[in-house]
Order: structure tokens, then C-alpha cells, then sequence
């Protein structure tokens, strides 16, 4: 059974700002549900963070430690970051994008889809409505911290 799920939410700040934050590796653990440690394993080709890059995060989910690394396949700032898992437990797609709006805000969207087969595939129902309750959180925090960085 795959998992896809897609969650959105308007954050009232610049694109640019709360792509950037979010984009932004370091920063995974702060906003990311779950999320215990993240650090950047492989660089892009050309140095740094981008396309190619590798992060590996250790994570808590349905209360197992799960160790993945997220391969960067497109990088496109401030508009998208898509991620594809290349080690874990279970394939993952991850696709973070922003869009300006007319207000100066952000729709900020988060999508991930995933196979849950194993041990995972049981706990595939629930898994999709664990996987959207904590995107929903996901983007509460990530507007939490990007307004508390605001000016500083």
C-alpha cells in the first residue's frame, strides 16, 4: 500500500524567507516532526547544498528510530526542494515548494509518498493519517520559527 499525502498551509511572510529557512538542513530538526538529528552526508557535485546532496536524518516514527538519507534531486530556490529517499526503511519521496502570493505570503506545501510494504504495510492506513498529522505540524512549526527569527 503507497502512502501520498500532501498538505498546505499559508505562512503571512515572504517567500523567500520561509523557503529559505526551510530549505535549509540545519534547521530540520527545529521544524520537522519527529526529527532528532540531521546532517549533511554527501555534498551537491558543485559543493555544498543542491542537487545530488545527501542528508541523513534520524527520526522517531510510531515510536522506532529510523535512520534515512534524503538524496537531493531538484533544487530550485525559493520555489521547490525534492527529496528521494536512498537508504531506510522504506522508499520516500519528499517535495517541499513555495509559492509568492499576491499578499506577500507563502503557500507552503508539503508532499510526501512513500511505500509501505513490510512490516509497514500493516500499518499503512494509519501511517497516512501519522504521516498528515505531522506534516500538519510540520508547517505550524515551520511558520513558528520563521516568524520567531523575523528581524533577528
Amino acid at each position: 500500500m503507497g502512502i501520498d499525502v500532501t498538505v498546505e498551509r499559508v505562512i503571512p511572510l515572504p517567500c523567500e524567507q520561509v523557503a529559505a529557512y526551510a530549505m535549509d538542513w540545519r534547521h530540520d530538526a527545529e521544524w520537522t516532526q519527529g526529527i532528532r538529528t540531521a546532517q549533511l552526508t554527501r555534498e551537491a557535485d558543485t559543493g555544498g547544498f543542491g542537487v545530488g546532496a545527501e542528508v541523513t536524518r534520524t527520526a522517531y516514527f510510531l515510536g522506532k528510530r529510523i535512520d534515512y538519507v534524503l538524496r537531493v534531486a531538484a533544487y530550485e530556490p525559493p520555489r521547490l526542494l525534492d527529496m528521494v529517499s536512498v537508504a531506510g526503511p522504506m522508499p520516500m519521496h519528499v517535495t517541499y515548494t513555495f509559492e509568492h502570493l499576491p499578499d506577500g505570503g507563502t503557500r507552503a506545501r508539503i508532499r510526501v509518498r512513500g511505500d509501505a510494504s513490510g512490516l509497514y504495510r500493516l500499518a499503512g492506513p494509519m501511517m497516512g493519517r501519522r504521516v498528515r498529522s505531522s506534516l500538519i505540524k510540520d508547517l505550524r512549526d515551520l511558520e513558528r520559527q520563521v516568524s520567531s527569527r523575523r528581524g533577528g
